[in-house]
């Protein structure tokens, strides 16, 4: 792409944390590189630099937005920035001169509305630009979006092979390299952020704790404790995006408004309806001991990616794929819960977070999401 002929619209598809932010800013600093096209890029040149530090002015970025972290359509009048705010950026002439790269992170948060304002732009961009879009899920996005894009799809990574990448950054030595690189489940991007955060594996292997537990509670008891996760899952994001190796910055999505308080790891977790504003206007109302709908949904998000990941595990060990579990240290009391467990109901609850996480990324309580797996979550034939 970068020595030839580049598509003029480009979709990354892969699991979060393989890597596609990752690869698309590696795009575009090839793309706005000056140096010679079989150098590119060369990362010493200023446009290299501009795009390492996040401050290169044709390199555009859009991300999500508001408490249901969807990319909306935005405009003029509207409180965060959005696709129709892109859009405008592109039809301005490049700053440089040169070419110019807009990048879409989690595209397929993009709403409807917000897709169908980009369809235009993606079959017929400004001249000179490249629109990038990162997708965890593809079949989100519309099928007109989807037609119009080159596909490039990204896999999982072996872990050895992240131990290597791990080693090659020098942040874990090879016995911790090899636990995170099975931790990471194959996504790079993840593995590094928790060598840069040992806080946060510490926090992972809490709340893995507080999903085994459950098997033994009862619905009441499991209620209350997987609420009362909510705020350490918060903890567990803010402890994972500290460590984020990202390249740079995204510009500021939040066009007016006061910032919403984060919420710290002690902050008790408060009940609330399904938000009903994408664009975040019951965070600001909250009061200082409620958590901002952001954060809610972050850390349900969190949370049900880490229970999908015990859920597999027991998967595993009950069809005798023990050697792949995530978390060798848990093996043992993997076992012993598969055996007391029902037939399938494992398996059964994998589905179930699958179609959870969808419905979560839509504008569903994060809250009533969270109540239902927890009900649906396997119980020992014993607690029972």
């Amino acid at each position: 792409m970068i020595r030839g002929a580049v598509p003029q619209a480009v979709l990354l598809v892969g699991p979060d944390g393989v890597g596609k932010t990752t690869l698309a800013l590696d795009i575009a600093a090839g793309l706005l590189c000056t140096a010679a096209p079989d150098q590119r890029p060369c990362r010493a040149c200023r446009a290299c630099r501009l795009v390492e530090h996040g401050t290169h002015p044709d390199l555009h970025r859009l991300g999500p937005a508001g408490p249901g972290r969807q990319v909306v359509i935005g405009g003029p009048d509207a409180k965060y920035r959005g696709v129709k705010d892109l859009i405008g950026e592109l039809l301005l002439m490049p700053v440089e001169g040169g070419a110019r790269v807009a990048i879409i992170e989690s595209a397929d948060r993009m709403n409807e509305d917000a897709q169908s304002a980009l369809l235009k732009t993606l079959e017929e961009p400004p001249a000179g630009v490249t629109i990038l879009l990162c997708a965890d899920q593809e079949a989100r996005l519309l099928p007109t979006v989807r037609s119009r894009c080159f596909r490039l799809r990204l896999g999982l990574v072996g872990s050895r092979d992240i131990e290597a990448i791990l080693a090659d950054h020098g942040l874990a030595d090879p016995p911790t390299a090899a636990r995170l690189g099975r931790l990471a489940g194959g996504r790079p991007g993840l593995a590094l952020a928790y060598a840069r955060a040992p806080a946060a594996v510490l926090i992972r292997a809490e709340l893995t704790r507080v999903v085994l537990d459950l098997t033994d509670g009862r619905p009441s008891a499991r209620l209350a404790s997987a609420r009362a996760a909510i705020p350490r899952a918060i903890a567990l994001a803010a402890a994972l995006s500290a460590g984020d190796p990202g390249t740079g910055p995204a510009r500021p999505t939040r066009r007016r408004g006061s910032a919403a308080a984060v919420a710290t790891p002690t902050t008790a977790p408060v009940a609330g309806p399904p938000d009903d504003d994408v664009d975040g206007s019951s965070d600001e109302e909250a009061g200082p001991a409620r958590i901002p709908a952001v954060e809610r949904r972050r850390g349900v998000e969190i949370l049900l990616g880490l229970w999908a990941d015990v859920a597999r595990d027991l998967v595993l060990v009950g069809t005798g794929g023990a050697r792949s579990v995530h978390d060798t240290v848990l093996l043992d009391e993997l076992a012993a819960i598969s055996a007391a467990i029902p037939t399938g109901s494992a398996a059964a609850f994998l589905a179930r977070a699958a179609r959870s996480a969808e419905l979560l990324a839509g504008n569903v309580s994060p809250e009533l999401v969270l109540d239902a797996l927890v009900l649906a979550w396997p119980t020992r034939s014993a607690a029972a």
